[in-house]
């Protein structure tokens, strides 16, 4: 027994042909959903990047007791897990987070991995003098991000040498190394196709279109300004990305045939999110409220235990999910704390509703038909706590003034017996503004405007509120939010 998960960043559902999508060229996300179970309910747990990638490896959400930061030392690895019983597992990835501070003890886990450098910024040739950056970017936001990422470019000219065709090229070799063997997980991890959208020309040559303005192809994360022009030709950018990677996941489906693996080989195709492309005139995740855009995610999964293929499935799946059912093909006991469940479980016994999130923004639940979006019951957002023993944020480790005021506390159900670090709270935005939001997707796919339901809102909020306690969420989250934790 086998496993390929291949896992892209910041791809949206809506653009791919298996969900609806006519217009864009992806003919290989069309051929993997005639091979697999496309799953039309799965949601992300927690958000963004590296508390996503927590959820996958443990089992369960990360949003409810920290932010952004590395594996704990009570978490239950999945990857950890299957090492210590035979099987063997190797990470391909140009996803640069995995090696930054906030990030360091998730790839270490495998073992063995590789790291395709050069996405987003990410601080790998050493060059003094400037690079000749567009006027239209020389004062953006980004600021050294963006002027190292376009340092890097200027190494990635041909497409051989962008970091996703380095990262699947070695997934491909690990796929020819070791196809005759037995009981080996391969994680193919790509950055793209996560801002800035940028491939190179054949790509973009499948999205003619008049466009003389300036150089964008990275949208800061916000309320839309753009002219439509600008808009829509930030869209072909993103919608090229996208057939290259659909170029490259056909490179790993044809290894499928190539050897043979469909026979005893679990594949996986997900993503940790999507994002904002203009949609509610809004850019990017993590700012507004989550939604569906960015909640509601892509899956495909091809289990040939059940051999079922070109089949939808309705069942509410999550990224914590993921772990769980790796570890269930390969006959390897899922933890006790892990609070995601095997997807062949899931077929037979669904659950009534998950919760996703950003910590410190909405929480949010849904159960298939309404999405809810808790807001904070008062504007100052609190209270609001980390929980951790490993402080630190995407970039660099807590200062120290943030230790000030930090007490112990816990244990929680799932560290083992260990207490933790209690620190004031950071968080991406402050939700209050937007207030509580109730929407009916059976009437409103898109989510154009919220409802008022009292009755609607009191199940979900009857959901949230048994979610919160059996993830063990600490209290001051259900008084953020005014609930009760009865």
């Amino acid at each position: 027994m086998r496993a390929v998960m291949f896992m892209f960043d910041s791809l949206n559902k809506h653009m791919l042909p298996p969900y609806g999508c006519s217009w864009i060229h992806a003919p290989n996300f069309q051929r993997l959903s005639q091979r697999s179970v496309t799953f039309d309910n799965c949601y992300a747990g927690s958000l963004p990047c590296m508390p996503a990638r927590r959820d996958l490896q443990t089992g369960r959400y990360n949003f409810l007791h920290r932010s952004w930061g590395p594996m704990e030392p009570f978490d239950d690895s999945m990857v950890a897990s299957l090492r210590q019983h035979g099987v063997y597992t190797h990470l391909t990835t140009d996803h640069n987070h995995y090696f930054e501070d906030g990030g360091f003890s998730y790839h270490t886990k495998y073992n063995t991995w590789e790291f395709s450098r050069g996405q987003e910024g990410d601080p790998w040739i050493g060059q003094v003098q400037d690079p000749d950056i567009p006027d239209s970017l020389s004062t953006a936001k980004l600021g050294d991000l963006w002027r190292q990422d376009w340092v890097n470019r200027g190494y990635m000219t041909t497409e051989d040498r962008q970091p996703l065709a380095v990262t699947v090229g070695r997934g491909l070799e690990f796929i020819e190394r070791n196809h005759k063997e037995d009981r080996w997980f391969l994680q193919i991890e790509a950055f793209d196709p996560h801002e800035p959208f940028f491939t190179q020309q054949k790509y973009k040559d499948l999205y003619p279109h008049e466009y003389d303005g300036k150089h964008y192809d990275w949208p800061n994360y916000g309320v839309v300004t753009e002219r439509p022009e600008e808009i829509q030709h930030v869209i072909y950018e993103y919608a090229a990305l996208v057939s290259m990677c659909d170029a490259y996941l056909g490179k790993v489906l044809d290894a499928f045939d190539r050897y043979g693996l469909w026979e005893n080989t679990m594949l996986i195709v997900n993503t940790d999110h999507g994002f904002m492309l203009g949609e509610h005139r809004w850019w990017g995740k993590n700012i507004q409220p989550l939604y569906n855009e960015i909640a509601n995610i892509p899956l495909f999964v091809w289990d040939p235990r059940s051999g079922k293929k070109g089949e939808r499935s309705s069942v509410l799946a999550q990224t914590i999910d993921l772990g769980p059912t790796l570890l269930d093909y390969f006959g390897v006991p899922v933890p006790a704390d892990m609070q995601g469940r095997p997807l062949l479980d899931l077929e037979a016994n669904k659950r009534e509703a998950v919760l996703f999130g950003i910590h410190g923004g909405h929480v949010n639940c849904t159960d298939g038909r309404y999405v809810y979006m808790r807001g904070p019951s008062d504007p100052s957002n609190g209270p609001l706590f980390e929980y951790t023993l490993m402080p630190a944020h995407m970039h660099r480790l807590f200062e120290p003034k943030e230790f000030e005021g930090m007490a112990l506390a816990g244990p929680f159900s799932f560290t083992k017996g260990a207490q933790v670090m209690k620190l004031r709270g950071k968080t991406y935005l402050n939700p209050y503004g937007y207030g509580t939001l109730l929407f009916d997707l059976q009437a409103d796919r898109g989510q154009g405007g919220p409802i008022v339901d009292p009755a609607a809102e009191g199940v979900m909020s009857r959901h949230m509120t048994r979610l919160m306690r059996e993830h063990d969420a600490p209290p001051e989250q259900f008084e953020r939010l005014g609930l009760s934790a009865d």
